[in-house]
């Protein structure tokens, strides 16, 4: 299998919803390819080297799956023989170890740990046949990873080349009450348009920082840092990508090279000093601490961060909400002062974040643009502001919508054009495809 000659079928998965984003991602990293959207990620064409780059340049996807085979089935030997057809001692030894996942949309089988099975006994006896042994299952590091997709009639057999999910960049050792996964983040910052200049979007601010995702992901967006970079991938030990491992090394080094200092400021800040302190240590593992300014403090009382002149701000929140994690400092506070034990301090927390921002914000004359990610449909309402965007959004199994605010004095002005295409506006996601 060439780098160069072989055109491969590609998935690349991702959350629900970050679809027209992860299109507009992977055309940046492999131009001119042809790319057809599809639920839970996109589908394309292309070579070793491609697979290599997409691994390494993504911050939008979950997986990378080559798809070796597709074709009808009705039982569960239909899905044996399907697998046989793969000459999989192209990718592994018996010495090394695999694993079989399914995924599965309106499957008529009754057991999808049995077609697991299938597929591990097509798989071993292939490599038995052709060199006397097995291979052994590893269901944590495997050095093949196999995913199959089951949709009513058709099966697809998939190798995973990233391994670990792509969110698992390779710096977080420090995490909070409930980690917003580095995916969310950087889905978040691609849905604002913010690409870390200052025509895109300008200086950032989490002011409900945790453990420091979304500014670690700003800053190393603003740096040009490949979101792989400091992690390993499953495709370093499978047998295609071997003869391949001075480009790889290639691809890294031309990666490494083009990092430089960031042409915007980033702050972040929380209202426990210890998560501050965890944000900071996961920031100097991914190599941006210089860059982002640590502050602890209540995201209703700090004052706006000073910015160069004529430069724009933006407010990037993932606000503590019921089902996430409980809010603390001010809001809690006025909670306990009712005298409610049933009240929750959400209520609190949303009106007296936006009359902060209207003192605090609205001054800047080049603007301040806020976006928060919060499951509550009617939270514009609860903050007397009157939002100029909404943009469905998943965190985890939690339905959300990123709410724009534009923070000026006075009356809300027009909305600003939009620097990227949007998804349709509540449009429901659906389950992913495949991984």
């Amino acid at each position: 299998m060439s780098a160069k000659e072989t055109l491969l079928n590609l998935f690349v998965s991702c959350a629900s919803g970050v679809e027209p984003w992860l299109d507009l991602e992977v055309r940046g990293i492999l131009p001119k390819t042809h790319i057809e959207v599809l639920r839970g990620g996109i589908a394309l064409k292309s070579d070793l080297e491609g697979v290599m780059k997409l691994n390494l340049e993504c911050r939008l996807a979950m997986r990378v799956l080559i798809q070796v085979i597709d074709g009808p089935y009705r039982h569960e030997d239909d899905i044996y023989a399907l697998a046989c057809k793969v000459d999989w001692t192209q990718w592994i030894t018996p010495a090394e170890t695999i694993r079989v996942d399914t995924t599965a949309r309106h499957c008529p089988l009754k057991s999808l740990n049995f077609a697991n099975l299938r597929v591990k006994d097509a798989i071993c006896d292939t490599l038995r046949d052709a060199t006397g042994e097995r291979p052994s299952v590893d269901t944590r590091y495997p050095d093949l990873p196999v995913l199959m997709h089951l949709g009513p009639e058709y099966a697809a057999i998939y190798v995973d080349t990233s391994g670990e999910p792509l969110f698992k960049r390779g710096w977080r050792e420090d995490k909070g009450d409930a980690p917003l996964k580095e995916t969310l983040a950087a889905a978040m910052l691609a849905a604002a348009g913010w690409k870390g200049t200052p025509e895109t979007g300008g200086a950032l601010l989490d002011p409900c920082c945790g453990s420091g995702t979304i500014a670690i992901e700003a800053a190393q967006i603003a740096c040009g840092m490949a979101a792989g970079m400091q992690r390993r991938f499953t495709f370093e030990r499978q047998l295609p990508f071997v003869p391949l491992r001075g480009r790889w090394q290639a691809l890294k080094q031309a990666a490494k090279d083009r990092e430089h200092a960031p042409a915007v400021p980033i702050f972040c800040s929380d209202v426990a000093f210890r998560m501050v302190d965890f944000a900071r240590r996961n920031a100097e593992r991914a190599g941006v601490a210089q860059y982002i300014q640590f502050n602890g403090g209540d995201a209703l009382e700090r004052p706006a961060p000073q910015l160069p002149e004529g430069m724009p701000g933006t407010l990037m929140m993932n606000p503590p909400y019921g089902e996430r994690i409980e809010v603390r400092g001010k809001a809690a506070h006025y909670r306990d002062a009712s005298g409610s034990e049933q009240r929750d301090s959400s209520e609190d927390f949303f009106p007296l974040l936006a009359s902060h921002w209207k003192r605090a914000y609205t001054q800047h004359p080049a603007g301040w643009t806020a976006w928060l990610l919060c499951p509550d449909m009617k939270l514009p309402s609860q903050m007397r502001l009157k939002e100029s965007r909404r943009v469905p959004m998943w965190n985890g199994p939690i339905e959300c919508r990123m709410f724009r605010f534009d923070l000026v004095a006075g009356s809300a002005r027009t909305p600003k054009p939009e620097v990227q295409p949007q998804p349709e506006a509540e449009s429901t996601p659906e389950a992913g495809q495949a991984g």
